[in-house]
């Protein structure tokens, strides 16, 4: 079934339904609050109802009944499969190599998808200063795989972060393994306008499917470097009836991400 009989998508639920896809046929999926705590729970009410979702405040396998409102919502308690120290969760299931895939977002990526998540400018004098790594750093360094969700803007998309604060591909090719960092680093990046992927040998960023009404064009004038360009780009499935309705009427009923 299509979307027709729903009301457009936003571009936020066009993110959410694309993350959700994208976790099928992954059982462990460590994630936070927003766009990637829907997107996680969008799979376990379809495609991967044994989906079990891992929050750094110390809860695996968490069930929860409503939208959190953060790491530490009681709601994430309440039928987890386990509720450790914030210490035994990164030592003993992310450490231990137990993560499929983890969700992260950030202020700044850059073409190998490095995040930054610290500041906007120097370090010592920032424009802006932003919370921080928290967990994303060894996250990033641990997980299998990493997805990444944010809006495409030549602002979060730059040339030169200003400060890496979770490790990426590095400077692209084998820099991971090198530095023996044991996931594989990012995998795919989840926009509003396109999806990226990162399977080249240089593991740099490359277009591999457009939204709706985008262009190669269009995406370029927002991504501060040039992009590179899959050999075929495919468009973006739409979401269904199905998935719309749970994120609408279940997820996020008051539309407080979508």
């Amino acid at each position: 079934m299509d979307a027709s009989s729903q009301p457009t998508p936003t571009p936020s639920e066009l993110m959410i339904v694309a993350a959700s896809r994208a976790l099928h046929g992954n059982r462990t999926v460590f994630v936070g609050v927003g766009l990637p705590n829907i997107a996680c729970n969008l799979a376990r009410r379809s495609h991967s109802p044994d989906i079990e979702l891992v929050y750094e405040s110390g809860v695996f396998g968490a069930q929860p009944a409503r939208l959190p409102l953060s790491i530490g919502d009681p709601t994430l308690v309440s039928g987890a499969t386990s509720v450790v120290s914030m210490s035994d969760l990164f030592m003993l299931y992310l450490q231990g190599g137990l993560i499929d895939v983890a969700l992260l977002g950030g202020a700044q990526i850059d073409r190998y998808g490095n995040l930054n998540t610290t500041v906007i400018g120097p370090y010592a004098t920032p424009k802006t200063r932003l919370p921080g790594s928290g967990g994303a750093c060894e996250i990033a360094i641990n997980a299998r795989r990493i997805f990444m969700i944010m809006r495409l803007s030549k602002r979060a998309f730059v040339p030169q972060i200003d400060f890496l604060t979770s490790p990426g591909h590095l400077d692209g090719g084998d820099a991971r393994r090198r530095l023996g960092m044991p996931g594989e680093g990012p995998a795919l990046v989840i926009t509003d306008k396109a999806l990226f992927s990162f399977d080249n040998p240089e593991r740099e960023m490359m277009l591999v499917e457009l939204a709706p009404g985008q262009t190669v064009e269009s995406v370029q004038a927002v991504v501060g470097w040039p992009v590179r360009v899959a050999a075929e780009v495919r468009p973006m499935i739409p979401p269904t009836d199905e998935e719309l309705a749970i994120v609408r009427e279940h997820l996020d009923p008051q539309g407080l991400y979508r």
